[in-house]
């Protein structure tokens, strides 16, 4: 009798994780429109997808503030910042954290792109890009290219933290490229740049 009480407590948990677990979403399809977002960052800046039509935007979602991968994370595309701005490609990094757990990061890290605030998880679901446990829920470590016209042009769910400011500025000189859009050079001169071989 106990080990069939038991049995029936493991599927209840299953079937409930399970449940959570087929709410979370997938991510949106390249070449498809990407889901809209209206969030606000640590010092209160509304953040739209609107407000980003016309350039690229490079949307990333991450675990949690502070932790070891997701600083590595946050300090490569840190290194890498200036040649987005070369290229007036936006940076955002999305978060189920708080205000300030987000404005500490930043300021830490010296992190010059705005940390946007998940809190409901509304986005994070949206991009497919959710943990969600129950009782408790994490953003994914992804990272979505959007093109200037609003579509997902590259999605990025294996990612390595100490390589993914150089990966995301290779695949914009190839999307660039192929839409006939000289970009400028890349890192080559730029020692916070790092080129895999």
């Amino acid at each position: 009798m106990l080990k069939i009480l038991l049995f029936l407590l493991v599927l209840g948990a299953l079937v409930i994780l399970g449940l959570r677990w087929g709410g979370r979403g997938l991510p949106p399809k390249i070449g498809g429109i990407a889901p809209d977002f209206d969030l606000f960052d640590a010092k209160q800046v509304r953040h739209r997808l609107a407000d980003y039509r016309g350039r690229w935007l490079v949307l990333y979602f991450y675990p949690k503030d502070a932790t070891p991968t997701c600083t590595r994370e946050a300090c490569n595309l840190r290194d890498g910042y200036h040649e987005f701005q070369v290229r007036n490609v936006a940076l955002l990094g999305v978060s189920l954290d708080n205000s300030d757990s987000h404005a500490d990061f930043a300021q830490r890290h010296a992190l010059p792109f705005p940390l946007l605030i998940d809190a409901d998880a509304v986005v994070a679901r949206a991009y497919g890009s959710l943990w969600d446990f129950g009782f408790l829920r994490l953003a994914k470590r992804h990272t979505f290219l959007i093109d200037p016209e609003g579509r997902v042009a590259k999605v990025y769910q294996k990612i390595d933290a100490d390589q993914h400011a150089w990966e995301i500025l290779s695949d914009l000189n190839h999307l660039d490229t192929r839409a006939g859009v000289v970009a400028p050079p890349s890192g080559a001169n730029n020692p916070t740049i790092r080129h895999k071989s």
